[in-house]
């Protein structure tokens, strides 16, 4: 019997911290005192060595030999091994092969682990790793998506979605146009950088704190490495400092070397990369090229499509089949395509491989239909919040290129508010004045919507497990698969538990992620955390409820509709237990107190060979309206206002909600400004550190920045409490920021061009876009 169930308007709120309500984070003060755990502070065992690794310095080549005497004899190195020494798989590829634990014979990105070393301090292995004298033959390199298009170097196939006839609707549009964009990668540059702990146990296994978003994947590739079976070995994480997509498969390398060197020696190995280590070796946000072909009408209604997006996957396949897949699946954002045309390359390189970032590929699809509204509304001078309108899914045009039906639509309405809210148009007004009547500072403002699907488009990974143990004095023990990386799982977790049993949340634990308790986890990513994990561990409390329900129904002789659960006491007939003395009172009569809980998403389907069918479950939507001002001598700027309003449907926890979504705009914003990657042309990464790579700081975040949740638009779909994701579709709204520098830049031209402006939009790429806009206007003078 369900006391709460999952089609309930809303959660009561009898009791103090339960779904719905603001609750603080469970380790925000452990977080600002420094008393949170992360695994370089975990007590160090006896005979602890450390891990490091030496790494290819070409790009591509054979390994032709390698010297690592002088590693060995250095003070303190305890092991040195290598691809030979390796007892059972070689190959850690997360998905599909590619990736060797350490290369053997061929590397193929500079960083490439090919040796690792056990020292008896950090700064001996890393000094020793550096000692090896290796002989390379050098192989051609492919650096770029531009080389790797034109050598047809892909990773995985390509792969197309289409509807209609694009060609035909191009060809015979009232106005037609084209474009193109590179849009740069990005660095996670977590707080806490890629850490593990590894311990030998019996039986030959081994024991690994990892700090991963993936731990089940984390303890499969540890046993395959070692050639023993998955129970052998034992994985947890109780926090990350930041993930962001870079701990989902990039942590199992470091678990992987640190397992064979506790093998080799016999002892506890901590393996932890320095920042530069960490930048050089893991994977990043895909960089891609992106164009569009575009046929419309003279109100700015898109006929016809042609999108094409390339990613520059690196070396492996790693993540990037799905990566590219979501971008092709997002490169619509919330616009109706009629007849389209989606083509995604995953192109291969000979760089690091690049990986999951918060938003999957998402943000990088999207970046090309955003260019082309703002393009449309220059060629028919009209104001590009118009033209997004005009295109916006709702009824009667409601069906993705990829087939999948708009069910819930609630972007009319959520831009039409943000309009209204963020005076759009009356600043409107205010900046044309103003860019009019000022020669060298231009402001401008852009409003952008964001539609995101909420699944993992690999359909086995959208399940869950979770367990809850009620103790006899009341207190409730929750584990579930979910990782916390500062996002808010655990408390979200555990206000759901305190929903379900109608108790105060500071009756709930939320214990760290063990593979020994909930076996076979989903990665922490695509924004299901919440929706996976919470669902799971309601289906144990569901089933903990109907036996306390059936007992005491038949203990004081009641229906059952007379049991109800309430402010931390059940009430059974007239009588009022306390919730103490009920869980007592339920143990002395032999009640099962504790169960597992188990939940999959429903309806999600796709064939990737038709490029049709239903990925996601639902969308979660939002929009932000930016404000900037741009200096046209020197190209740097400032954004001045961003007003947000986002659709989290009922939000289990509005405060953690909207820091999460006050972070993820800042984030997507840095990758869209400031944050650029720099390769040498023979694939060297460049930007190595905070030094040289720029992430936003709280002098960059707008002056004025209001943030807001869309009231009254619960989840249709049978979500947990009717709640939407809230992870990665903050960090599209960035693009309001690169929309608006566009639309500062094209002011120049009086709003007639529309000004090149790759990502990110640094200042130098700025000041281009205002030197192109310049020209154009000169050009256009000559000719009249």
């Amino acid at each position: 019997m369900r006391k709460l169930p999952l089609n309930s308007p809303t959660p009561r709120h009898s009791a103090k911290g339960q779904a719905g309500q603001g609750v603080k984070h469970d380790s925000a003060w452990k977080h600002v005192s420094g008393q949170a755990r992360y695994i370089d502070d975990l007590p160090v065992p006896e005979g602890l060595l450390h891990a490091a690794v030496g790494h290819s310095d070409q790009a591509h080549a054979r390994i032709v030999s390698m010297d690592l005497d002088a590693v060995r004899q250095f003070p303190g190195v305890v092991a040195v091994i290598t691809a030979a020494d390796v007892p059972g798989h070689l190959d850690i590829g997360p998905v599909f092969p590619g990736d060797p634990v350490l290369a053997a014979d061929l590397v193929e990105h500079i960083g490439q682990p090919i040796f690792a070393v056990a020292a008896t301090s950090h700064d001996a292995a890393r000094q020793a790793a550096r000692l090896a004298r290796v002989e390379y033959e050098p192989l051609d390199a492919v650096v770029t998506v531009d080389q790797a298009l034109e050598q047809q170097l892909f990773v995985r196939p390509s792969q197309t979605q289409c509807r209609g006839n694009p060609d035909k609707a191009l060809a015979e549009a009232p106005n037609r146009l084209q474009g193109q964009q590179r849009v740069g990668g990005q660095e996670h540059l977590y707080l806490e950088g890629q850490a593990c702990l590894v311990e030998p146990t019996e039986d030959r296994g081994v024991f690994v704190h990892t700090s991963s978003q993936h731990i089940s994947e984390v303890q499969k590739l540890v046993a395959e490495v070692l050639g023993l079976p998955i129970h052998e070995v034992q994985a947890e994480v109780r926090r990350m400092g930041g993930g962001f997509g870079g701990k989902e498969t990039q942590a199992a390398p470091l678990a992987c070397v640190a397992a064979l060197l506790a093998r080799a020696t016999n002892r506890p190995v901590k393996y932890r990369l320095s920042r530069s280590d960490d930048m050089i070796q893991t994977g990043k946000r895909h960089d891609f090229l992106n164009s569009y072909d575009i046929g419309f009408d003279h109100d700015g209604l898109i006929h016809g499509a042609d999108i094409m997006v390339a990613a520059r996957c690196g070396y492996s396949p790693d993540l990037s089949d799905a990566i590219v897949d979501r971008a092709m699946f997002h490169a619509d954002n919330a616009y109706f395509l009629d007849q389209a045309r989606v083509t995604g390359h995953r192109c291969k390189t000979h760089t690091v491989s690049n990986t999951a970032f918060r938003g999957f590929g998402g943000p990088q699809g999207m970046m090309i239909i955003e260019q082309a509204m703002d393009d449309i509304a220059r060629h028919l001078g009209r104001d590009p919040l118009d033209i997004r309108k005009t295109n916006l899914y709702r009824p009667g045009r409601d069906i993705t290129h990829y087939g999948q039906t708009i069910e819930q639509q609630v972007l009319p309405q959520l831009l039409e508010q943000l309009e209204a809210s963020s005076d759009y148009r009356q600043r409107r007004g205010e900046i044309d004045t103003f860019n009019r009547t000022s020669p060298v500072l231009k402001r401008g403002l852009a409003l952008t919507p964001v539609k995101f699907g909420i699944s993992f488009t690999a359909r086995h990974l959208n399940q869950a497990g979770a367990l809850v143990h009620i103790y006899t004095d009341g207190s409730i023990h929750v584990n579930h698969g979910g990782t916390e990386m500062g996002q808010g799982l655990y408390i979200k977790v555990a206000q759901v538990v305190a929903s379900a049993f109608q108790v105060d949340l500071d009756r709930i634990k939320v214990s760290a992620t063990r593979t020994d308790k909930v076996p076979n986890t989903s990665p922490t990513a695509a924004s299901s955390g919440s929706d996976l994990n919470g669902m799971a561990a309601l289906d144990a409390c569901e089933k903990i409820l109907a036996g306390l329900v059936q007992f005491a129904s038949e203990h004081w002789s009641v229906s059952p509709e007379q049991v109800i659960f309430s402010d931390n006491r059940v009430r059974v007939g007239d009588l009022s237990v306390p919730w103490a003395e009920f869980v007592q009172t339920a143990y002395l009569n032999r009640i099962p107190l504790s169960s597992s809980g188990f939940y999959s998403t429903p309806k999600i389907h796709y064939d990737p060979k038709t490029g049709k069918g239903r990925p996601f479950l639902y969308y979660s939507h939002a929009a932000a309206c930016s404000e900037v001002v741009v200096d046209t001598l020197t190209g740097e700027y400032r954004v001045v206002r961003t007003d947000i309003l986002f659709d989290a449907g009922r939000s289990l926890n509005p405060d953690i909600d909207l820091g999460q979504i006050e972070g993820g705009f800042v984030q997507g914003m840095g990758w869209l400004t400031t944050e650029e990657l720099v390769y040498s042309d023979d694939g060297r990464l460049l930007t190595t550190g905070p030094a040289t790579y720029k992430i936003p700081a709280v002098s960059d975040c707008p002056p004025d920045l209001r943030v807001a949740l869309l009231e009254n638009s619960p989840n249709r779909e049978a979500t947990v409490f009717h709640s939407k994701a809230v992870g990665e579709p903050p960090l599209m709204l960035g693009i309001s920021v690169w929309s608006a520098l566009r639309d500062a830049v094209s002011s120049v031209t009086g709003y007639r061009f529309s000004p090149p402006l790759d990502a990110p939009a640094t200042p130098e790429r700025v000041l281009a876009a205002v030197t192109a806009s310049k020209t154009w206007q000169a050009q256009q003078k000559e000719s009249a």
